[in-house]
């Protein structure tokens, strides 16, 4: 009889039992892919577990896991922390040594394990200021402990009947995980997630991902430290999916190209991304190839599912397919069948052009709140509409509320704020979980966002203004790589842009401009900001006149993590970047 998965270590020993895979995880090390197998896997979580026992690990306890990228530590830590009954605190290794202090203290974590220099550079920093008895590197660093050490402390079976013990004394409905939210304003939140909230959310999910179970491969490269792709793991973990640890996003199509996945997971700026750079190749071709490129594309951005365009629609996609669609397929190893998108709202054009290509993309919806899916599109049985975000997971229940909110009711909403009753209980009320996001459902029970309450504001003359939606649509414009409207209490909406300088400089050149090609010559450029100015005001063509950005300012660096303009999952904060570009706002509204 199969193990029934009740809390979240029960996940390796189902795989165990059901498909016992020789490659579980592979990570890159030195050049190499190296696999563990599902028993390695088991084995070393097991001495991981034992090793904490002997270092004096207590249930509830709390021990954080900090990586610069996925790889197979993680996870063996993962499963070995909780099957102790203590709690996995994952962190973002890119956040600044203030918020690792904040959050460690926050969390009251007794132990570490971090993956390289730089993220214990900034660990050394702060180490002092917390509780923390010890960190452990994945990598070999020179005087650091190794969380080897951790697992030759576990060589020894002696107290595996402790370790046994612990395990069976874990409820489903007991804390598994702290999660704080990358948050785009204020301290992070520490979410508390139960083994039930996340178990229940990857049974349920798993019906909606056609996966050849114990055969596929994935591709993994969002950080596990946030919950959608952290769920997904434990959702391959269960379908028997070999999980394949990308080197970094630049090495992503490289990587790709070696393993030859079948499925993987981003959020819509990687989408964005890897569409741009397609079309960007596209602008470099000639004659008839151009002109089948861009006829293809224009095919693309007319899908629609299910073979509602017609017969027609439908021969001429599989002409486009065999001559241009392959090529992009084969740059993500031409066997990609599967993408999933999360986080944040993904552009209609990328879900029907993707698809078109072969390679569709099904967007869902989620919060860390919700551990993390809501709804999720299924290319099966019709349940794949653009443009929506799927239909509601089982189990789940939702219902939108008169100013439009989508509320959340299901075994996968949150236990609360970690050591927060005021903020939990803000966004908890009978039963339901307040996104603070705004939906709609179509006639078919299709799931569509269209907006966020806390992103909505209103001008001094009392209209309202969604920003997501004008962002949306003037980030399509291959001339703007990141925008951000503002004009909350102001007289108007403007922007704040972020040019897509790669494109331009290309587009200098193609059309023989006189422009120096540096960031700051771009953005004081007349003819650039004439040109932008063309996009802003296609885009205006679908706005009311009070919505309609009537002026707007160019930045000379690139928004990135890093710069603290974003977060972890590439969502705009808003705030700091408004900070950032004070300048620019008072240029707009004071002079």
């Amino acid at each position: 009889m199969a193990i029934e998965i009740k809390r979240l270590f029960d996940f390796p020993y189902y795989q165990l039992e059901t498909h016992n895979l020789k490659d579980a995880f592979t990570s890159k090390s030195n050049g190499n892919w190296v696999t563990t197998s599902t028993k390695e896997y088991i084995d070393s979580a097991n001495k991981i577990s034992r090793g904490l026992l002997r270092l004096g690990v207590q249930p509830n306890d709390k021990i954080a896991v900090i990586s610069s990228t996925n790889r197979t530590e993680w996870n063996i830590c993962d499963i070995g922390i909780l099957q102790t009954g203590a709690q996995n605190v994952p962190i973002y290794p890119t956040i600044c040594k203030e918020d690792y202090e904040y959050v460690l203290n926050h969390s009251e974590s007794i132990y570490c394990f971090v993956s390289d220099v730089e993220v214990l550079e900034k660990i050394n920093k702060i180490k002092d200021k917390t509780s923390l008895k010890e960190v452990y590197t994945f990598n070999d660093i020179a005087n650091e402990k190794s969380w080897k050490e951790v697992l030759q402390l576990g060589e020894d079976t002696a107290n595996q009947e402790e370790l046994e013990q612990r395990k069976n004394n874990v409820k489903p409905t007991d804390l598994a995980t702290l999660i704080y939210t990358s948050g785009t304003t204020g301290k992070p939140k520490g979410v508390m997630l139960s083994h039930n909230n996340i178990v229940s959310n990857v049974l349920a999910s798993k019906e909606r991902v056609p996966l050849n179970y114990g055969k596929s491969k994935a591709l993994s490269f969002l950080p596990v430290c946030h919950i959608f792709e952290r769920m997904i793991l434990y959702l391959y973990q269960y379908c028997g999916v070999s999980i394949y640890f990308a080197e970094s996003i630049e090495k992503l199509s490289e990587n790709a190209q070696e393993i030859k996945p079948n499925v993987m997971t981003a959020v819509p700026r990687l989408y964005e991304k890897i569409y741009d750079k397609i079309v960007l190749k596209g602008e470099t071709l000639s004659g008839i190839k151009k002109m089948l490129f861009f006829w293809a594309v224009n095919l693309g951005l007319k899908y629609k599912p299910n073979g509602e365009n017609g017969w027609w629609y439908e021969k001429q996609l599989g002409l486009a397919r065999k001559l241009i669609f392959s090529k992009w397929q084969a740059a993500l190893g031409g066997e990609l069948k599967l993408m999933v998108s999360g986080s944040a709202a993904l552009q209609e054009r990328l879900t029907k052009v993707f698809a078109a290509a072969n390679m569709p993309i099904m967007e869902g919806y989620g919060l860390t709140e919700t551990s993390p899916v809501v709804s999720v599109n299924d290319q099966r049985n019709n349940g794949f509409r653009t443009g929506t975000v799927g239909k509601v997971i089982k189990d789940v229940e939702v219902k939108i509320a008169e100013n439009g909110e989508i509320l959340v009711k299901g075994p996968n909403v949150m236990m609360g704020y970690y050591k927060d009753e005021k903020k939990s209980a803000e966004v908890l009320k009978d039963g339901y979980f307040y996104t603070g996001d705004k939906g709609e459902f179509d006639e078919d029970g299709f799931l569509k966002i269209t907006g966020r309450t806390k992103e909505m504001f209103k001008t001094s003359g009392g209209k309202y203004v969604v920003p997501p939606l004008l962002e949306g649509e003037l980030k399509q414009s291959l001339f703007i790589e990141q925008i951000m409207v503002i004009g909350e209490g102001e007289k108007m909406p403007a922007a704040i842009i972020q040019p897509n300088f790669d494109f331009i400089k290309d587009w200098i050149d193609k059309k023989g401009h006189k422009i120096e090609k540096t960031n700051e010559a771009i953005i004081n450029s007349d003819i650039i900001i004439n040109r932008i100015q063309k996009e802003v005001d296609k885009c205006n063509t679908h706005f009311g006149k009070w919505e309609q950005i009537k002026r707007f300012e160019l930045t000379p660096d690139v928004w990135s993590i890093d710069g603290g303009h974003l977060t972890p999952t590439m969502k705009m904060k808003r705030a700091i970047i408004k900070d950032i570009y004070k300048d620019l706002y008072d240029k707009i509204y004071r002079d």
